[in-house]
């Protein structure tokens, strides 16, 4: 698979483009819609080479649609500086992260359950509330489960994803459901949340999705 850029405006909203902001413009470049990068007067082939959310290159391509021909309205990318969009647990058994101390650092194994995914992850703490037994995590794949002590919760509910919009064929609105690629998702299948929040930032749409469910079927 070929390196490529996943690049967004810088959130001016200039017009030089011929589009009415920054976010039409990105859905005419992602739907075919007549639009290209160099169109954007910020845009160069020297930063769209090299830009990315984060410190690891991004090697997934993105189609139009899923594994099963099923049109997605986004991928979602992680946060910048980070390695993959944050993912927010909860172990079928909440006291475990008590009971065997999961920590900021750690790194879990497990399978969401919940959402009906097959594949169990391997996921790096970010944060772990000891209260609720919620963790706030990265997903970092099974290379980490050979290399290191991996705490073992078995199973978990996918409670929420948190990261950067991109791939944009429809302009994600707070409050509604939406379907989505998780980046780098190993099944590339069609999941779908509710935007409970949404932030426009310099390096694109950051938003927080809860209640998942992978689409699977028609």
């Amino acid at each position: 698979m070929k390196q490529i850029a996943t690049w967004n405006p810088p959130g001016k909203n200039c017009g030089l483009c011929g589009e009415e902001d920054c976010r039409s413009f990105l859905l005419r470049v992602n739907d075919g819609g007549g639009k290209e990068y160099a169109d954007c007067p910020y845009y160069s082939p020297k930063i769209g080479e090299k830009v990315k959310y984060s410190d690891h290159p991004l090697l997934a391509e993105y189609g139009r649609t899923d594994i099963l021909q099923h049109p997605y309205d986004f991928v979602l990318s992680p946060l910048p500086g980070e390695v993959s969009a944050r993912k927010i647990v909860l172990p079928f058994r909440p006291d475990l992260v008590e009971r065997i101390k999961i920590q900021t650092g750690d790194y879990v194994l497990g399978r969401p359950m919940g959402a009906g995914c097959p594949i169990p992850h391997i996921l790096q703490v970010i944060e772990a509330d000891l209260v609720t037994g919620v963790l706030t995590t990265w997903v970092v794949g099974p290379k980490y489960a050979r290399e290191g002590r991996v705490k073992d919760v078995k199973a978990y509910h996918m409670l929420g994803f948190e990261g950067i919009a991109t791939c944009l064929r429809k302009v994600p609105e707070f409050g509604c459901r939406v379907t989505f690629l998780p980046g780098f998702c190993m099944m590339s299948l069609n999941h779908t949340g509710l935007v409970n929040m949404i932030l426009e930032k310099e390096d694109g749409i950051h938003l927080r999705l809860e209640d998942i469910r992978i689409l699977a079927g028609k």
